[in-house]
């Protein structure tokens, strides 16, 4: 599974960067997110130190090689991107959009490693049968 994990390292870097950006530097970290609505401090680092825990625990499935999780975070994905384009449409902030983008990006890497590393190992996509 050589290239699904090395697609977490990317989602490891925006994670936990992200995290300690909004954790430590709210009004920068938005910002550079491209907000333009008003949020409480309080919400944006708590947001923050939620990512910076996933940010961990995600760096300690790829350290230990925890495969049964992989294809489990592109479904985290999925809902995390399921929620941001509604949110998007209800604030029309631009924030929700390059957060889109930033998950999106992560999700394509890992859907992508996964097939290459699943092809490299032979493995079919439907279960053999056998032939009595």
């Amino acid at each position: 599974m050589r290239w699904t994990r090395l697609s977490f390292f990317y989602l490891v870097g925006y994670l936990t960067f992200g995290g300690l950006g909004l954790l430590f530097a709210p009004t920068l970290a938005l910002q550079l997110f491209g907000a333009t609505g008003s949020y409480p401090t309080v919400l944006v680092r708590l947001m923050g130190s939620l990512l910076l825990a996933l940010g961990i625990l995600v760096a300690q499935i790829v350290r230990l090689r925890v495969e049964a999780l992989y294809s489990a975070t592109l479904v985290v994905r999925v809902v995390l991107v399921a929620t941001l384009v509604p949110l998007y449409v209800a604030s029309r902030d631009p924030l929700f959009l390059v957060l889109t983008g930033i998950v999106g990006l992560g999700m394509v890497l890992t859907a992508t490693g996964l097939v290459a590393d699943r092809r490299a190992r032979g493995q079919p996509h439907e279960p053999q049968r056998r032939i009595s």
